[in-house]
């Protein structure tokens, strides 16, 4: 199950809530000396919510270790550092499915379907707004970057956050709540369940 949605829009709350299993495909960024990284428009500030400051085939590959063996090894990162710490291993066993999520798994929905792997993708909406205070929040109590970097970051995603939503609906993920998203995700592992029961 992938889940994406805007920065600050419950994802990680969602995916909680769940009960399954939980890959943070945030942990897949690139580090911050990283030449590839992209900068917003007009200033010095990387753009961490460009795709292209996400390793999407180390993501991808994550993914399918996980569907085919039911562990692999993940980096550590630190947010706030923009920097790897470490690895370790997510061990999920014979679960039947798993949520990744995080605000770029949107941009390998087509990937993770062309190979087999997708039971779903999900796409939260909760208003630009809301999302903006808990995002703002978020990132301050875990001192994630600077103020005026949260602030100018905030601003600009609250801005554009009709358009991130409608590019992740594009792409193959389908807008909804926290209620409607958790009993999508029950149904389908219900329904996994079900079939590996039958399998057995």
């Amino acid at each position: 199950m992938l889940l994406c949605g805007p920065s600050g829009s419950g994802k990680s709350l969602v995916a909680a809530l769940s009960g399954l299993p939980v890959l943070r495909l945030d942990d897949f960024y690139k580090e911050g000396d990283d030449p590839t990284l992209p900068l917003v428009d007009g200033s010095s500030d990387i753009d961490w919510d460009h795709p292209r400051s996400w390793d999407a085939d180390v993501a991808v590959e994550a993914i399918a270790r996980l569907c085919a063996t039911g562990s692999t090894p993940i980096p550590v990162y630190d947010i706030a550092l923009s920097a790897r710490t470490g690895e370790e291993t997510l061990h999920i066993g014979r679960t039947p499915l798993f949520v990744a999520e995080g605000i770029f798994a949107a941009e390998i929905v087509e990937r993770c379907r062309e190979r087999g792997l997708l039971a779903d993708a999900l796409c939260l909406t909760r208003g630009s707004v809301t999302t903006f205070r808990r995002r703002f929040l978020r990132d301050l109590k875990e001192g994630r970057k600077s103020v005026p970097f949260l602030l100018r970051r905030g601003w600009r995603l609250m801005r554009t956050e009709r358009s991130i939503v409608a590019r992740q609906v594009t792409l193959g993920a389908h807008p909804c709540g926290r209620d409607e998203a958790l009993g999508r995700l029950a149904a389908a592992a219900a329904g996994r369940q079900t079939r590996q029961q039958t399998v057995a």
